[in-house]
């Protein structure tokens, strides 16, 4: 299952699933824990994940067509994101532009694609479900009775605390996970030589052993360049959140001042109402005091006070 000139770093998870020697025998009991089934190794997979080259930053991390018939999709996420079903999307239409001729579209009898799955598995520090899914329609402004599109991504949590059944049917996952807690212990108590020390005890303790074995110091080098890569996104996420709140300031001040505009117009012709209502009550008391009326009377029909009629 292995792809040539690749242009950036595979993850791990990547090279086991999808690159490795036995990554069509380790997807495999991945695809046999997800659906409870027993495919041997003779079951057609084709590796068909998106090349950067093609699409630019449109990077899958497993994708494999099974028997000609369910493509399944598998990313690995350290962080909580509930934007994946709309980068499944994204990512299964490139998909089917690769499996299908570009006529294929334009035939009259119905042209057959194979069924997409869509999956996440989750290892981040965060606190989260064991399974979970997310709904491309969760993200619609609005939301009709008859969903127009949907799509479906299962989650699940493989952090060892969770014990996730899909655990313990795919020993390959299983082991992964172990490996990554292991990472994360190792790296936290020496962050120099973490990574080196992380592969040789999981070596030891017979985790991953075969595969770590023989590709230790690529492995080391995938872990620098997704250490490098989730920085590099956190770094964007966090900056991605100031621009967001710099602009919902900035956006809080125009309505604040345009508010404030509309508001002083409005008292001020409220102002100017009131106080050419003023004067014309004051001037129709001074009036009715030239003319010796009562200011029981003129207070009445003027409105104002005794005190106000006095000192006209």
């Amino acid at each position: 299952m292995s792809t040539s000139n690749r242009k950036y770093k595979d993850s791990v998870f990547v090279d086991l699933f999808s690159e490795d020697e036995k990554a069509k025998e380790n997807f495999l009991s991945l695809y046999n824990a997800l659906h409870g089934t027993n495919l041997k190794l003779s079951c057609p997979v084709e590796n068909i994940r998106l090349d950067n080259v093609m699409y630019m930053n449109i990077i899958n991390d497993v994708s494999c067509l099974v028997d000609g018939k369910i493509i399944v999709l598998a990313e690995h996420q350290s962080t909580i994101n509930e934007n994946m079903p709309l980068r499944f999307l994204q990512y299964i239409a490139r998909l089917y532009e690769k499996l299908q001729a570009p006529t294929d579209r334009y035939l009259r009898k119905l042209s057959k694609i194979p069924t997409p799955e869509f999956y996440v598995f989750y290892n981040g520090k965060e606190d989260y479900p064991e399974t979970s899914t997310l709904r491309l329609s969760d993200a619609y402004i609005t939301k009709p009775e008859r969903i127009p599109l949907e799509l479906e991504v299962k989650v699940f949590n493989i952090n060892k605390n969770k014990r996730a059944e899909v655990l313990a049917r795919c020993k390959p996952l299983e082991e992964y996970s172990l490996f990554v807690e292991e990472v994360r212990i190792q790296t936290q108590l020496d962050p120099e030589n973490g990574f080196t020390n992380a592969v040789k005890i999981c070596i030891e303790k017979g985790i991953l052993k075969e595969y770590l074995t023989r590709k230790s110091r690529e492995v080391i080098n995938m872990l620098v360049a997704e250490y490098d890569y989730d920085t590099d996104i956190a770094v964007q996420r966090d900056e991605a959140s100031r621009i967001a709140f710099a602009e919902g300031i900035e956006q809080g001040i125009e309505q604040g001042i345009e508010q404030g505009i509309e508001q002083g117009i409005e008292q001020g012709i409220q102002r100017g109402f009131e106080d050419g209502s003023y004067q014309k009550a004051l001037e129709t008391a001074k009036m009715m005091k030239l003319k010796n009326f009562d200011i029981v009377v003129i207070k009445e029909i003027s409105g104002l006070s005794e005190l106000e009629i006095k000192n006209l």
